[in-house]
């Protein structure tokens, strides 16, 4: 397993990705062009076909500890720490948007991998950034694989985003997480990942912590909640497989994909983590989708 430090200080605004970011209104030209690429950890193990995995807020690639082993085997892994998280660069504030963290996963595939294609397979806020890459540039993705990924939600949360993401701007951001992600979870949910999780988010740069909740599913650019998530997942072409834990939320989704081989599935008895309450499972699901393809 190699492990890796990107050295990285370029500008993501290439001519590539700003005529992409042009053509798509979720991003934005003239902010991409000052935009500089972040320093990013990641692993790099296996042969195979290349996956990519990218946690969510708050978190880092440990998240993954429970999918790397099996995937590692079969397939080539790269696991991401996403910028301000883990042991990638923390970058200033205002540099948090979910445009900055998909452009930085764009300039290292374009970097560290030119000319190869990766399937995506995201968590959460991961899940979104992922669905926005293969949206944005398709010629770098084979597929996605969204893992409770924040998409698809029902504009009625709208609210609670809205007061959660003012919450964090003036308030302890622990305090205001905690109680909410004791939502997040199953009655069988082991304490001792909701005690990882916890001292985990302790130990944030406030910065993202703060800045990257709310534009997930807030503002003119969201594609978390409602017709933003509908109007992004639409556009994307390649096989989708998303994995959320509400029916409501499943069969609202599933007529947003255009690939035959996209899918969408409702797990029960398990924690916005799936593929921690259900790692046996989950690993075997994604293989099964990943092999069928």
């Amino acid at each position: 397993m190699k492990m890796i430090k990107l050295p990285r200080h370029g500008l993501l605004g290439s001519p590539a990705i700003a005529a992409a970011a042009a053509q798509f209104g979720h991003f934005g030209a003239a902010s991409v062009e000052t935009m500089r690429a972040a320093k990013l950890f990641y692993t790099d193990a296996g042969k195979g076909l290349n996956l990519m995995l990218l946690h969510g807020w708050v978190a880092d690639s440990h998240d993954w500890s429970w999918q790397i082993p099996i995937f590692e085997k079969r397939y080539r892994t790269i696991a991401v720490d996403l910028r301000g998280h883990g042991r990638s660069e923390v970058m200033p504030a205002g540099q948090y948007q979910p445009k900055h963290y998909a452009l930085d996963i764009i300039s290292l595939i374009e970097t560290d991998f030119a000319g190869q294609k990766f399937t995506l397979i995201g968590h959460s806020m991961g899940g979104q950034i992922a669905a926005r890459i293969a949206a944005l540039r398709p010629d770098l993705v084979d597929a996605v694989i969204s893992v409770d990924g924040s998409l698809g939600f029902d504009d009625q949360f709208t609210p609670l985003f809205q007061e959660t993401s003012d919450r964090l701007q003036t308030e302890n951001p622990v305090s205001v997480t905690l109680p909410m992600i004791e939502n997040f979870y199953d009655p069988a949910t082991s304490p001792a990942l909701k005690t990882w999780h916890a001292r985990r988010m302790m130990g944030m740069p406030l910065a993202p912590f703060r800045e990257s909740f709310g534009p997930l599913f807030l503002g003119a650019e969201q594609v978390g909640v409602g017709t933003g998530s509908e109007a992004l997942l639409k556009t994307i072409g390649v096989p989708f497989y998303h994995l959320c834990r509400f029916n409501d939320q499943a069969d609202r989704m599933r007529g947003w994909f255009t690939n035959p081989k996209s899918k969408v599935e409702m797990w029960e008895h398990a924690s916005h983590w799936i593929m921690q309450d259900r790692p046996d499972d989950v690993n075997a699901a994604i293989i099964a989708w990943l092999d069928g393809m």
